[in-house]
């Protein structure tokens, strides 16, 4: 099957180096930018919700199921959770 372009992809942070925006070990969206790519370099929606360019080899890219994918799309994500009503 092949890949639509508006098709998001996600990576899983392997390295941080010690940025707070970054979690090793969680997924993240990640957008083409195909000269940050020639330069080793990926562009990454991270913790703060906007994109910024990091390492490439700080990542590595990931297959996720359709749940997965809308659980941490950055328009979910920024949604407020509902509240809990106790019973």
């Amino acid at each position: 099957m092949k890949k639509s372009r508006n098709e998001k992809k996600y990576v899983l942070c392997l390295r941080n180096g010690d940025y707070v925006d970054l979690d090793i070990g969680k997924a993240y969206e990640s957008l083409s930018d195909d000269k940050a790519s020639t330069r080793g370099m990926i562009r990454v929606v991270d913790e703060s919700g906007e994109d910024y360019l990091y390492p490439k080899d700080w990542f590595v890219g990931i297959a996720l199921p359709q749940t997965a994918k809308h659980i941490l799309s950055s328009s979910a994500r920024r949604k407020k959770p509902s509240k809990l009503v106790a019973a």
